[in-house]
This record gives C-alpha cells, structure tokens and sequence, in this order.
C-alpha cells in the first residue's frame, strides 16, 4: 500500500497493511526548510515545496495543508497581524457591536490573496503526489470560530447571553463563508476537507451551548463537504470528553483531537464511526519530550486501538515550528512499525 490508500482504508475502516501517519506539522515543515511564516503563507511554491520535503523526510503517508486560524476571517475583513515568525492572527474585532451585523456585506472570499495562495498551495501539493499522498486540504475555522473572531471571543460570549437573536445570525453568515472555503478547495482536488472549531470546545463553553450555537453549524459544513464528495474531519483541541457523543452523531469521517481528551473515550464512543486524527501531546511530547517520552506515548496511543482500523497517527494540534527533527523522526518510525 502507498499512503494514500493506507489513509484510505483508515477512513473506510479497513485495516492497512501499517499504522498510517498524517503530521498537523506545517510549522516544523518551514522551520526545517528554512522558511519564515510570512513566506510560508505569501508563496505558494514555498508552502508546498516545505510540505512536500517533510513527507519525503519522515516518509509520511498524508500531507495537510495549514496556515493559521485567520484565514477566513481575514479575507472577510476582521483586523489580523501578520508577524514575521508566527501565524497570523486576528486582534480587534470586525464588528464593535453585535446590532450591526446587519451591515455585513456577502463576500467573494475568492477573490482574497489569502485564500487564493492556500488553494494554489493544495493545488501543488496534489499535482505533485497525485494518488501516492494523502491531500488534506485544511479550510481554516467553523462558524463559531469565525464568529468570536468577527467580535473577539469575550465579545462573543456576552453576545450568547444577552443577543441570541443576533449572534445567531452572525453565526449564519459566517457558516456561508466557510461553506465557500469548503466548495474551493474541494475544486483544488484535496482529497479530504476539514475545519477547526476549537473555541466552541468544552474548555470555552458548555455543551449545552455547543449543541445549541455550535454543533447545528457543523453540521451544515459537514453536510457541504459530502455534497463536494469530500471525507470531512472536524478538529476541537483541549479536553472534549463532554462533547463527544455529539460529535460522533455529525457524520464525520474523521476527528482531529488532543492528548487532553481520554484516548479510551474516544475509541469507546467513535472506534467504529469515523476514524481519529492523533492524539499525541504536540508540546510536551513532539517538542520537549525525551525520544524515550515520544516511543511510549505513541505505542500507548497504538495499543488502545489494536485491532481497530480507524486511526490515523498525528499530534493532537499543531506541532511547534522548534520540535526536534529526532522526535518526529521517532514519532512516524514508532507507528510504522507497530504490528496488529
């Protein structure tokens, strides 16, 4: 099997012949070619050339397109910072107050530089692997996400409260924006879609909120990807124990989550519903942990999910741009060589 059918056979719960591997690593990928995060994200051919070499450096058998959290909401005009070093990064809010989303205009987000350097990227990467590496190609954040964004989380939060009526139809112009994003990058030939909702977690709110003003959203946007025929994986970092039945009941192909979340509950409510992107510790495993540390937790991952096709290896976040070649060197060779 080549590594796309590995992932493949994972998301179609069918046992691959090893433990496939897909890194959330673009970071460390610009670090190890020599790439600052403002060349990472202003030239395509770089972003995709530093991919690219870290699949061919760690034998990796998926590649996912990232960037920041901001690209959606940049490209529909929230204030972002665009450091040198680091990712993007929305500051102020788009809306000073909730009672003028009214005046929100729809936007052509393909017209937006942003966005059209992301596409162009996965483009890249797809006509470079074709249908030996699996394409993941990442459309930034989910309705909710976009929403805090638009009006900075602790804005968002009090808007929840005291303006239902207006919050929710914030959160439905924003669910066309990432609709957008999804029928793009589908165009790219991405072989799977996915969207981060981490702000709508149980570390920021109560599962009660998140089934009322988050999961009805994702839901939307994992409809829109099946209707591309895209695989669709959802990511929520910190500890999602409270909401993972509701997720289960998405229809997600796939979850991306975090070392925070109990691996044993994860593969009692969703070994056999869609397959786990993860969920090794990304900092004090990848980056600041012995080879020893990366061995053992990555062979602890392995052993809840014996026998059970649905896994994909992966940090549970983003991997720190510093993590230390050995460690992820260790990281892939550990679970590529774990027999079933």
């Amino acid at each position: 099997m080549n590594g796309h059918q590995r992932i493949t056979a994972a998301l179609e719960g069918k046992m691959p012949d090893k433990r496939p591997v897909m890194l959330h690593n673009f970071l460390q990928a610009a670090e190890q070619s020599g790439i600052n995060m403002k060349q990472y994200r202003e030239d395509p051919q770089l972003a995709a050339k530093s991919l690219i070499d870290s699949v061919e450096r760690y034998g990796l058998d998926g590649v996912l397109f990232d960037v920041d959290t901001a690209l959606l909401a940049s490209a529909i005009g929230v204030p972002t910072d665009y450091p040198i070093d680091v990712p993007a990064r929305t500051h102020l809010p788009l809306l000073e107050n909730l009672a003028d989303v009214y005046q929100l205009k729809e936007v052509d987000i393909s017209k937006s530089i942003r966005i059209q350097h992301a596409l162009e990227t996965v483009r890249i990467l797809k006509d470079y692997f074709k249908d030996e590496v699996y394409v993941r190609g990442n459309c930034d954040q989910c309705p909710f996400s976009i929403a805090t964004m638009v009006r900075t989380p602790a804005n968002f939060m009090i808007d929840l409260m005291l303006d239902e009526e207006n919050a929710v139809i914030l959160l439905a112009y924003c669910t066309k924006v990432t609709k957008q994003l999804i029928r793009l990058m589908s165009e790219t030939g991405a072989d799977m879609v996915s969207n981060g909702d981490s702000p709508a977690g149980p570390e920021m709110i109560s599962p009660d909120m998140y089934r009322q003003f988050a999961y009805p959203y994702e839901l939307e946007i994992v409809n829109e990807a099946h209707d591309c025929n895209k695989p669709y994986l959802l990511h929520i970092c910190g500890n999602t124990d409270l909401i993972l039945k509701d997720m289960a009941n998405l229809g997600l192909d796939a979850v991306e989550l975090d070392y925070k979340t109990s691996i044993d509950k994860i593969h009692e409510t969703m070994h056999d519903k869609c397959t786990l992107f993860g969920t090794v510790d990304p900092s004090g495993v990848l980056m600041y942990g012995s080879l020893r540390d990366v061995e053992q937790k990555t062979i602890e991952l392995l052993q809840v999910y014996q026998g059970y096709p649905r896994l994909v290896i992966n940090a549970g976040c983003a991997i720190p741009r510093e993590a230390p070649h050995e460690n992820i060197k260790r990281f892939v060779d550990t679970a590529h060589a774990w027999c079933d």
